[in-house]
């Protein structure tokens, strides 16, 4: 009795809950919508026109599968562990948006279900202010029609590379199934302020501690340490049919004591189990990406080029990382990514593409190493929350040491990846 009244209350709350979530309205102001309305679109829009009525609380999240079909082999001296064909874990995301206040908005984003991690976890917060209406209204409201200010522990905007990344089973951006292969991701508390000119010409500045796990403690050498990024761009509709954007971007740290702005992503790479040694005891959540474990100090520059021409169009990555361990000679990362889209159908709701991407890179051992991939890959929007996208990827490694299981590596074949985001 006890159990059917228990299963009777849950029931109640779940189907008032879905009641809230289906008569609220879900699109909100300045916010970049999770869904194929929010591909191609970068900083968070900026529009004087409020719908604010109360506080409001939208519940959002996504959910993403891949079924996987790859081959790896190296040249035989590190044996590698044998992968075969199946699907791989599930992830799921869950947001909830919150405006608090005329201009004022808290985004926050759980990982339910990730590569690294079994357990749900937090990737991180921050508040987005568009108006200062909370102090007097109508305070400094010509200055804010171009501003925006974001603080919290978030996703630093650096390049434009993760605006196009899978963010977990946040996919739905992604006209591919993996992301670049020297994977530019960090969370850091810090604020970023924007101003976005109707011209089109954009800036950015911002400031982070350099931390991606918090901590008071020092042990050692001192753990304090800040990031600086900055951005200046333009981005513009010429015409109805010709949309241009040029960026460029920088990070900067001073003294942290280990930089994670290559390896902070926890969620793990798309590509399962790919160039693992046989004797490894446990997953290497980041097979396929390259790390170059630049350490403490590290200046990295990023450009990247987007030309849209009806539904064609053209995404490019130019980068360049410099850094080491205090003492050690510096080291220096190039990528460089290309990728070509062409969108078609009814409201572009159908796509194919090809995306290339090339790494060169001094090791702290002294190699120099390079990796290079192919990616081929066609989508489907069959509702604009739900895409369905296949891929050939072909991925090589030149350069490393004979006892590397990385020596003479390669892995290709077919991904297959369902993405549903609301």
């Amino acid at each position: 009795m006890k159990s059917n009244l228990k299963n009777a209350i849950l029931l109640g709350i779940l189907l008032i809950g879905f009641n809230v979530i289906n008569a609220q309205s879900r699109d909100l102001d300045n916010y970049r919508k999770p869904d194929q309305r929010g591909v191609n679109v970068f900083e968070t829009p900026k529009d004087t026109v409020s719908t604010f009525d109360e506080v409001k609380v939208r519940i959002g999240g996504a959910s993403t599968i891949q079924y996987q079909a790859l081959d790896h082999e190296n040249s035989g001296v590190v044996p590698l562990k044998e992968i075969g064909a199946n699907f791989n874990l599930a992830t799921a995301n869950l947001d909830l948006d919150v405006v608090l206040y005329d201009g004022v908005r808290m985004h926050l984003r759980t990982y339910l279900s990730s590569r690294h991690h079994p357990e749900p976890y937090v990737k991180g917060g921050y508040i987005q202010i568009d108006k200062l209406d909370f102090i007097s209204e109508g305070f400094a409201e010509n200055l804010m029609k171009h501003v925006t200010i974001k603080i919290g522990h978030m996703e630093n905007n650096y390049g434009d590379a993760h605006f196009r990344r899978s963010d977990n089973a946040e996919t739905i951006y992604n006209p591919f199934v993996g992301n670049l292969i020297m994977d530019a991701f960090t969370t850091e508390v810090g604020a970023e302020l924007y101003y976005q000119c109707d011209s089109g010409f954009l800036g950015m500045v911002g400031i982070a501690n350099g931390k991606l796990n918090q901590s008071i403690n020092k042990s050692g050498e001192y753990t304090g340490g800040a990031s600086f990024l900055a951005k200046l761009g333009y981005d513009k509709q010429l015409n109805d049919d010709f949309r241009f954007r040029l960026t460029g971007s920088l990070y900067n740290t001073g003294y942290v004591p280990s930089s994670y702005l290559y390896s902070a992503d926890r969620t793990g790479s798309r590509y399962y189990g790919v160039m693992i040694p046989a004797t490894a005891t446990a997953d290497d959540f980041r097979s396929g990406r390259y790390n170059p474990n630049l350490k403490n100090s590290i200046t990295a520059i990023m450009f990247n080029p987007f030309l849209k021409y009806q539904g064609l169009e053209f995404f490019g990555t130019i980068e360049n990382a410099k850094g080491n361990a205090t003492g050690a000679t510096e080291r220096t990362a190039k990528q460089f990514a290309g990728e070509l889209v062409y969108r078609f159908g009814n409201n572009e709701n159908f796509y194919i593409g090809a995306r290339y991407n090339k790494v060169d890179s001094e090791e702290a051992s002294g190699e120099n190493i390079e990796i290079t991939r192919t990616q081929l890959g066609a989508g489907w929007f069959m509702t604009k929350n739900i895409l369905m996208k296949l891929e050939y990827v072909n991925q090589k490694y030149d350069g490393y040491s004979a006892t590397s299981a990385l020596d003479g590596g390669k892995f290709n074949g077919l991904m297959a990846e369902a993405a549903i985001s609301f």
